[in-house]
């Protein structure tokens, strides 16, 4: 039980830091190195993706624990 919320919480992380990239690489978040580069404008949405499918395994683990 304890793993699962590890899970949420990485899943969580994955999330935030893809769509902070994303924003930053499509230059929409200014201020730092990776503003404008493209590189972050791939790599974000990527990485907030399996962040999803991360989360949605500890949500559904989650349920399936508490039957």
């Amino acid at each position: 039980m304890k793993k699962n919320w590890l899970v949420l919480v990485l899943g969580a992380l994955l999330i935030f830091f893809g769509v902070t990239w994303t924003l930053q690489g499509i230059d929409v978040m200014k201020g730092s190195a990776m503003s404008g580069v493209t590189l972050w404008a791939v790599v974000g949405p990527i990485v907030a993706l399996v962040g999803l499918v991360v989360l949605g395994v500890g949500i559904a683990r989650r349920r399936r624990v508490g039957r």
